[in-house]
């Protein structure tokens, strides 16, 4: 599959809006959005196709090479969804927006504000696009828990937490707060204690919610749909990669993880 020339008229096709063609009509470039940081500590450079590749840095360059620097990891994300062909066709890097953050994104070196392409109305074809990226992402944290060590190298990131205690907390963030905000009940007292079916089932559920809140545009208070869904991609990548980099088998892990958790 490869991606579409990035220009005036596939721009509106694809949902992209006219910031699509800001600095360059070649497919070859990634566009990537710039959350400022109101005080200047931490910048976070976000992939605006690609859900959940985001990448923070003391600066606006050093967020953009770090960013760089995970595209590699998110290759597999990519394939899963169908789409890492038009993931390697993106061999530089645009920056289409700048938009500033919030005392969160300082303090944490996490997106915690929506874009304005966030606040855009995007083809249908391009949100279920970024549907299959967020399942391919949730694919791949099931993936990478199951095969990483109980236990994990010490470190700061997560504050040191084990693998089960990693896969709660992703499990508790989204059911006790993402899918809350569309209104997904939740099936579990503990949202830890799923199984793997019932994680699907919760997960179909919530992707149908933010399809239909899409659908009727419903207001999401200070977030947006689009931003809630690369919001969760990027929060269930950032533990998976964190699994991977603190593992103690051998058998997985690439560099040491430089994003933050929550």
């Amino acid at each position: 599959m490869s991606a579409l020339p990035v220009t005036a008229a596939t721009a509106v096709l694809c949902g992209f809006g006219t910031s699509a063609i800001k600095g360059s009509s070649m497919s070859s470039e990634m566009r990537v959005l710039i959350e400022e940081a109101p005080k200047g500590k931490r910048w976070v450079a976000i992939a605006a196709d690609w859900p959940g590749l985001e990448r923070n840095g003391k600066s606006e360059d050093e967020a953009v090479a770090k960013l760089q620097s995970y595209v590699p990891r998110y290759e597999s994300v990519a394939r899963r969804a169908g789409l890492d062909a038009a993931l390697a066709s993106e061999t530089a890097v645009t920056i289409v927006d700048s938009f500033t953050g919030t005392g969160s994104t300082d303090f944490w070196g996490i997106s915690f504000a929506p874009s304005p392409e966030d606040r855009e109305q995007i083809a249908d074809a391009t949100f279920e696009r970024r549907l299959a990226l967020l399942r391919a992402a949730w694919a791949e944290f099931d993936e990478v828990a199951a095969r990483v060590s109980p236990d994990l190298r010490p470190g700061a990131r997560g504050g040191g937490r084990t693998r089960d205690a990693i896969v709660r907390h992703v499990l508790v963030v989204e059911g006790e707060d993402f899918a809350k905000r569309v209104k997904v009940p939740t099936d579990f007292e503990d949202p830890a204690t799923r199984t793997q079916e019932h994680r699907a089932a919760h997960r179909d559920r919530f992707v149908d919610a933010m399809r239909s809140w899409r659908a009727e545009d419903k207001p999401l208070g200070k977030w947006t749909v689009l931003y809630l869904l690369r919001h969760a991609a990027y929060h269930v990548l950032d533990h998976t990669w964190e699994m991977e980099d603190r593992d103690l088998t051998g058998a997985s892990g690439a560099t040491a993880a430089t994003g933050s958790t929550r």
